[in-house]
């Protein structure tokens, strides 16, 4: 089983860059980019459109860890 964890609060630290002006570049409300890191469901459009405004792949804004039936990694 995967679990994933949103990692963009720390893409946009790293790159000193304001979650007001991502949604602005990727188009998107900012309120999704607010709550990006914890939502566990994401609108496809615009989780592409983020990773495109930051020029990532989409499995860069996430940790991903596999683990096995009962949780465990």
């Amino acid at each position: 089983m995967l679990k994933y964890k949103g990692k963009l609060r720390e893409t946009l630290k790293d790159r000193d860059i304001k979650q007001s002006q991502l949604a602005v570049d990727a188009g998107v409300p900012q309120p999704y980019i607010s709550r990006f890191d914890k939502s566990e469901q994401h609108n496809i459009s615009n989780l592409f459109a983020v990773a495109k405004a930051l020029g990532v792949s989409v499995e860069e804004l996430f940790t991903v860890e596999e683990s096995d039936e009962n949780g465990s990694k």
